[in-house]
């Protein structure tokens, strides 16, 4: 008989609230007790009650990497929603990640990056000079020219800018901090959003806090530019490129790691830009990167196919 793994209290407390409260069968348990020791394991050191959103969303699409059955992904998926609903019910949470992560259906397969003529496509959509069409444009440059988190986004300050160095203080999980070059695009957009012309434009005559003051992006209020409001520039671009369906700021972050191993970047390197613990988090990008090296190699060796003539 195999010895259940030991799972972190929250976890255990969940099963056993699943079990003698719900009534869920042996079968039910022993599939979420799998499916939560995943989600433990992804998590690390990060305690579950102080996961974040971006931490299920990054889980869900690591699910997408490891070519488990779509009915196992949501399964998974639906055993952390119903895990964090009840830490937050039963108050051992401050707040409900999952309650941050729209409701979008699960991807089939591998979490798919946008092609590069996409990205000029969503970028090209966003047509405004106003405040907001550089406010726009900026955020989606950096979204996909650092692959930075919606959350590390969000709390980007002006205090985090190196604009003369091109390096951004980017704030990642457990309040790490790394520093991210600022690509010359990305650079030029964000430069010409905080011009009078751009970030002025929607600063209020009073701040409301010294947070509000010091946000990059800000709402069309004067305060600092929400997760659901990025989400909401990210749709609306989306949208207008014809490419919504498949568009999320975590794929511009996937699109940006994808990208890069494509033209050769070391994965250390890519592994340090997007802030992972662990370099195994960063092997799941390199499977997409992988079919591209496959595809190259069968369409360019002359004994990939077996042409006739090859010798």
């Amino acid at each position: 008989m195999v010895t259940p793994v030991p799972l972190p209290a929250d976890l255990d407390d969940y099963l056993t609230y699943l079990a003698i409260e719900k009534g869920r069968s042996a079968n039910t348990l022993s599939a979420y007790r799998l499916d939560l020791t995943r989600y433990a394991a992804y998590l690390g050191d990060t305690a579950v009650r102080e996961a974040t959103a971006d931490d299920v969303q990054g889980f869900g699409s690591t699910l997408n990497t490891r070519g488990l059955a779509r009915s196992s992904v949501n399964r998974t998926m639906t055993a952390v929603r119903g895990l964090h609903r009840y830490l937050f019910a039963e108050g051992v949470a401050k707040h409900d990640p999952t309650a941050d992560v729209p409701p979008a259906k699960l991807p089939k397969g591998l979490p798919k990056a946008l092609r590069e003529d996409e990205i000029t496509l969503l970028l090209d959509a966003v047509t405004g000079t106003d405040a907001f069409g550089l406010r726009d444009r900026a955020l989606l440059e950096l979204l996909y020219g650092t692959g930075m988190r919606i959350s590390e986004c969000v709390g980007l300050g002006l205090d985090d800018l190196d604009l003369d160095g091109a390096l951004l203080r980017v704030t990642g999980k457990g309040d790490k901090q790394r520093l991210v070059p600022l690509g010359r695009l990305a650079d030029s957009a964000l430069r010409a959003w905080l011009e009078p012309e751009g970030r002025s434009q929607l600063a209020p005559d009073e701040w409301r806090s010294r947070d509000d003051q010091m946000a990059v992006f800000l709402n069309h209020r004067g305060g600092r530019l929400s997760r659901q409001g990025i989400w909401g520039v990210v749709r609306k671009h989306g949208l207008s490129a014809g490419i919504a369906d498949r568009l999320t700021p975590h794929v511009l972050r996937h699109s940006c790691a994808t990208h890069m191993l494509d033209h050769g970047a070391d994965i250390r390197t890519v592994q340090e830009l997007l802030g992972h613990a662990s370099i195994s988090t960063t092997q799941l990008y390199t499977k997409v990167s992988t079919d591209l090296l496959v595809r190259a190699y069968t369409s360019a060796h002359p004994r990939a196919t077996g042409r006739p003539g090859a010798r």
